[in-house]
């Protein structure tokens, strides 16, 4: 090779290698299961929460989402992350009530009126009790993005009043307290991970219950026809990770991922609810018969007994609700 050549080749040589040692590798990468598909109000906290550690890690650190049940149903992560196979989740709360049993107090029926009210009350020392109750479990709790709030469809007739309920093969998230909520209603409930589209194709359920964004993403109109609005429960989801996991990371680490998962947990509810008129806009124009008026005050009727359900049994979690019964009671002159 001539001199120059071999000159160049070198000063060549030099400068990738500085440039390699110049760029940011990611240095760690954490791993995070969510159970839905992407343009799931799951995929969208978790692709947010991982452009914003990439941005702020300078790309030192990377977060690898692992989406789409590839992992399994969301107790199954749940159990990945408590074993550390995983490192941090964005699950939904109901199926955590049996792990963390201060979960279930979030999803007591007809608890908030408002998507700002449950902000209120999950952002402040409440939603606080709720994350901390978790590291009994062997989690770290987080923060609080959302599904939204759930509703009723079946493939069986319309849905009114809770009479209209009666019998109806309801699937249900892996959870105590929803297992009971439907039993109390009148349905025969029925514990499935998501998702259940083929089930409900094959009428081995009736019906489900989930926010408008899950009904439309999931296509779930082209095997239920009928559609109550009756927001019966706010479904959160809260991101978390494992605790010892959790406690090994330096304190800027820490830091820079729980920032992070709380922007993007708000950022989340905030695309969650700008969607909500055109997914219902959707639903019906793809034929769905839509009861936006369901007579509520049955349905709340019935679930005024709640509170003793063996769900509510341990004194901690009892108290726990009461607390947040009284942070959510209407004052006078409020409607709910």
């Amino acid at each position: 090779m001539h001199p120059s050549l071999r000159t160049l080749a070198a000063l060549a040589l030099a400068g990738a290698l500085l440039a390699a040692l110049a760029a940011p590798a990611a240095a760690r990468t954490v791993r995070l299961g969510i159970v839905t598909t992407p343009g799931s109000a799951q995929h969208v906290c978790a692709t947010a929460f991982q452009e914003l550690v990439a941005e702020r890690s300078g790309g030192t650190t990377a977060v690898k989402v692992f989406h789409s049940g590839s992992l399994g149903s969301e107790t199954d992560i749940l159990r990945q992350v408590q074993m550390g196979a995983v490192d941090m989740a964005i699950v939904t709360l109901g199926p955590l009530d049996t792990f963390v049993p201060e979960a279930a107090v979030v999803g007591f029926p007809f608890l908030f009126s408002s998507p700002e009210q449950a902000d209120a009350v999950l952002d402040g020392p409440l939603g606080a009790e709720v994350l901390a109750a978790m590291e009994r479990a062997g989690f770290k709790g987080l923060a609080f993005s959302e599904n939204g709030f759930r509703n009723l469809t079946n493939a069986v007739r319309p849905v009114h009043t809770v009479d209209d309920v009666r019998g109806l093969k309801i699937r249900v998230m892996e959870s105590a307290l929803d297992r009971e909520l439907w039993q109390a209603l009148g349905a025969n409930p029925t514990p499935m991970a998501w998702p259940v589209y083929t089930e409900l194709q094959q009428g081995t359920i009736d019906g489900q219950e989930n926010p408008l964004s899950v009904i439309w993403l999931y296509r779930l109109h082209e095997v239920q026809p009928h559609l109550s609005l009756t927001g019966h429960v706010y479904s959160a989801h809260v991101g978390l990770a494992g605790l010892p996991w959790w406690n090994a990371l330096a304190p800027a680490e820490q830091a820079l991922l729980a920032d992070a998962l709380r922007d993007a947990a708000r950022a989340q509810r905030a695309w969650n609810r700008a969607g909500e008129a055109d997914f219902l806009a959707r639903l019906r124009e793809a034929g769905m018969t839509v009861d936006e008026h369901p007579d509520l005050e049955s349905f709340k009727a019935r679930t005024r007994g709640l509170r003793e359900l063996p769900a509510y049994a341990d004194p901690r979690v009892r108290a726990l609700l009461d607390r947040f019964l009284d942070a959510t009671r209407p004052t006078q002159g409020d409607t709910q």
